[in-house]
């Protein structure tokens, strides 16, 4: 009783300085959409959080140092070889560190399932329409958080000196050395020295453990902030329009959902780490720089970069003088294309649809045809140049020439994407003419009409000749209007 008046005086003694008890009264009664979706940035968050945390239980253990070492440890294949600090440690967080395999793995794992969070959930703004007017800002900061992501997930990826993170330093240093003037600059700027330098693994640490997380976490926060500003964006259903929010409470049923997820996410994350193997260094051995490894992947996050690498012609030309060496336009010039038309495309879509209204409800996949068949083109062209950098396992495994099989991937990549989108096109406008369906119920007639395809309706017999009512030239206002008992949810 009397601890209980105790924190009762406290909590007003802080109420009147902070004036905190209307502001939380106000945040818990923040209303959230009950839609799956919308808990797939919660995912990204939660994932991030244990990265952060098996993250510094990992820098108390690792040696960023590329300094000659005789690795002494547990793990008899590599006993007495002389490999790097960074190596040997981490070797040592496998074999010799109680729960450091563990966490080595969780972290990974970590890493893979919040940027394929952070990618979906871009995929469900991007097909939904959510980042139209009033939430520009919102994705720009999330495009942000996906490439900062991106490149601190290469840059831990690179941190082990193990034979194939240096593999994967080794294309990026060719790939910023192939860019134009600058290149030898910027190269030394990232590497600090010519590759294989001993100031790349000291110098990706600080970047991985500092700079770069910090620039995450205040991405996020900066999406919270204004995603709390800006209320949330709904999917169209009974009751919600553009100047409400139609779900669950904060507290409680929120906030308990939220937990549950948060639990969810540490129960996968660690039972993948503790289940699941992931990055064997000890299989890659040290890197040296005179030699390669197979079967060598990518994580799949970067796949897509290889893949635009390894199917991309060798092609070298010159401008104004200047050699443009054959890795500058896959592996700087479509990324970098790609990535501008990410950011610009609330405004390309803004340009196409001339729609500059203020959203709150969102549309449904089938509402944007065109959008749709962007959105299916680009997701599909990314995929297929993930599978194109195993090209080698795979003409490998199919017994067939690697040569071969890159001419018809290139011909595939081509190709594919462009039929994919164009079937998305057509069930879209299917789709949107027909309200209640789905594509589980859709009939071919449907699709025949989007195409031009119906077949013309057959004429009725004349009707006998007699007295018969007139009908109306139009229709009478009171009939009912059609009711779209499909827009519950989202395409």
């Amino acid at each position: 009783m009397i601890a209980r008046m105790i924190a009762r005086a406290g909590l007003r003694w802080m109420d009147r300085r902070l004036r905190a008890a209307a502001l939380t009264r106000e945040a818990l009664a923040k209303v959230f959409p009950d839609h799956w979706s919308f808990m797939l940035g919660e995912i990204a968050l939660y994932s991030f959080v244990t990265l952060v945390l098996t993250g510094v239980f990992l820098s108390l253990f690792f040696d960023p140092s590329t300094a000659e070492t005789i690795y002494g440890g547990s793990y008899g294949p590599l006993r007495g070889s002389s490999v790097s600090a960074a190596y040997a440690s981490a070797i040592e967080l496998s074999f010799d560190i109680r729960g450091g395999l563990l966490f080595r793995q969780v972290h990974h794992w970590s890493a893979l399932i919040f940027l394929a969070a952070i990618a979906i959930h871009a995929c469900r703004i991007f097909f939904t329409g959510a980042f139209r007017t009033p939430r520009e800002i919102n994705w720009l900061v999330g495009v942000t958080l996906l490439l900062t992501s991106l490149a601190n997930g290469f840059i831990g990826y690179s941190l082990l000196d193990d034979l194939l993170s240096g593999s994967g330093l080794r294309i990026g240093y060719s790939t910023f050395l192939s860019i134009p003037i600058v290149g030898t600059w910027v190269a030394y700027l990232v590497f600090g020295g010519e590759f294989p330098g001993d100031r790349v693994i000291p110098r990706f640490f600080s970047l991985h453990i500092l700079l770069l997380p910090a620039l995450i976490a205040g991405l996020i926060g900066a999406h919270m902030a204004i995603l709390v500003r800006q209320k949330h964006s709904q999917f169209p259903g009974p009751g919600r329009n553009d100047h409400n929010v139609v779900g669950s409470k904060m507290w409680p049923t929120y906030a308990f959902r939220s937990l549950g997820l948060l639990s969810a996410v540490l129960a996968v994350s660690f039972g993948l780490g503790a289940l699941v193997q992931v990055n064997p260094v000890w299989v890659w051995g040290p890197f040296s720089p005179s030699a390669g490894t197979t079967p060598a992947q990518p994580d799949w996050f970067l796949g897509w970069v290889e893949g635009l690498l390894r199917l991309f012609p060798a092609v070298e030309f010159r401008v104004l003088g200047y050699l443009v060496p054959s890795p500058f336009l896959p592996g700087v010039a479509l990324p970098v294309l790609m990535v501008v038309a990410l950011y610009a495309w609330p405004w390309l879509d803004r340009l196409v649809t001339g729609d500059r209204e203020r959203h709150q409800v969102l549309d449904r996949v089938r509402d944007r045809p065109g959008r749709t068949a962007a959105g299916v083109w680009a997701v599909s062209l990314v995929v297929l140049l993930t599978f194109a950098a195993s090209d080698d396992l795979v003409a490998r495994g199919l017994s067939v020439p690697v040569q071969d099989y890159v001419v018809a991937l290139r011909v595939v990549v081509l190709v594919v994407p462009v039929i994919c989108g164009a079937v998305a096109y057509v069930l879209a406008r299917a789709l949107r003419g027909h309200p209640g369906s789905r594509l589980t119920t859709m009939e071919p007639r449907q699709i025949a009409g989007v195409l031009g395809l119906r077949r013309p309706e057959a004429r009725r017999p004349p009707a006998p000749p007699g007295p018969r009512a007139e009908r109306p030239a139009v229709p009478s206002e009171d009939a009912p209007d059609v009711v779209d008992s499909g827009s519950r949810h989202g395409g």
